[in-house]
């Protein structure tokens, strides 16, 4: 049987913010776009890590949560009819007659005039809570996908950066209590956020570690040593493991995990481009708000690169009909 081969103009790999934007940029010129990602969802680290965070550093936007901008930016690259192959991973890259080609992890070949890799941190696995792993999904997890689970529990967050304040000042509202376990006094996380949490009346520990979690069927119990305490939900926040997967095999030129880019953003492929987190270049500024600019300068330059009698600029949205 022959794998099914879709042929498309842009194929954006990863379809986080950045990409569901690029997404929209090449709609917008008219280009058929394709947007492959090997989670069953878009929206990238946002919408698998903390869809329910408010995220304050979007241009024009002071708050929106991480669910809310992912719904925006989906409803942007709707508008232009972008084709979506979630739930498959991109795990081989050659070139055909010039255009490149992305094999997908079940079997499908996908023959584009220019492909875009915005992967973010690539692949990531959360570092597992040592004690009591045998209890994920029974109260144990590493995710907050809905705040709204945690409702009327007791909870405990483990770990003491960003995402661990974070989420202990959003579920403050709606738990029973809420506990934030960390094994050092001192936080990575924003001094700012951490005075929120007090003033909240989340409970801290530091200096100890979660040894032991009990329960039956579900959680009921964690153990500090000699400390009990009461908790219904566990959410460990201890950090993340990630890697390019199979783009490092791909021949592209690699600086660590990222992939280093030109002015355009192009990488050392032909018609391969590059941007958002996954890139590398002299001043790197790894924000949402730096990748959005540098997705909308690889699309654009893709469209040229595909029509040399194309404009580079692609024109005002506000006189598109």
């Amino acid at each position: 049987m022959q794998p099914t081969t879709i042929h498309t103009d842009v194929a954006i790999v990863g379809a986080g913010p950045t990409g569901l934007y690029g997404a929209f940029c090449a709609g917008f010129r008219g280009l058929r776009t394709v947007l492959v990602d090997a989670l069953p969802q878009v929206g990238g680290q946002i919408a698998a890590l903390y869809p329910e965070k408010v995220v304050r550093d979007v241009a024009g936007l002071p708050g929106v949560t991480g669910r809310e901008l992912v719904d925006g930016l989906t409803a942007q690259a709707d508008a232009f009819g972008t084709r979506y192959l979630l739930e498959r991973q991109a795990i081989g890259l050659g070139h055909e007659a010039g255009r490149p080609q992305l094999l997908l992890a079940d079997g499908t070949l996908v023959d584009a005039g220019a492909v875009v890799l915005t992967a973010g941190i690539g692949t990531f696995t959360p570092r597992p809570l040592p004690a009591g792993t045998e209890f994920l999904g029974r109260g144990l997890s590493y995710f907050v996908p809905d705040l709204s689970v945690h409702a009327d529990r007791h909870v405990v967050v483990v770990g003491g950066g960003d995402s661990a304040i974070d989420w202990a000042n959003a579920l403050v509202p709606l738990a029973r209590s809420v506990t934030v376990v960390h094994r050092r006094a001192r936080f990575r996380a924003h001094a700012a956020s951490i005075a929120e949490a007090e003033r909240s009346g989340v409970a801290f520990r530091t200096n100890t570690e979660i040894t032991k979690l009990a329960g039956q069927d579900w959680v009921s119990h964690v153990h500090l040593g000699a400390e009990v305490l009461p908790a219904d939900s566990v959410i460990a926040a201890l950090g993340f493991v990630s890697d390019l997967g199979p783009m490092a095999g791909w021949g592209l030129d690699l600086a660590g995990r990222s992939i280093r880019v030109d002015q355009r953003m192009r990488t050392n492929l032909p018609a391969v481009y590059a941007a958002g987190d996954v890139t590398e270049y002299p001043g790197k500024v790894r924000l949402m708000s730096v990748g959005f600019g540098e997705v909308a300068t690889a699309v654009h330059n893709a469209a040229v690169e595909l029509d040399p009698e194309a404009s580079l600029f692609p024109g005002h949205s506000t006189e598109a009909a």
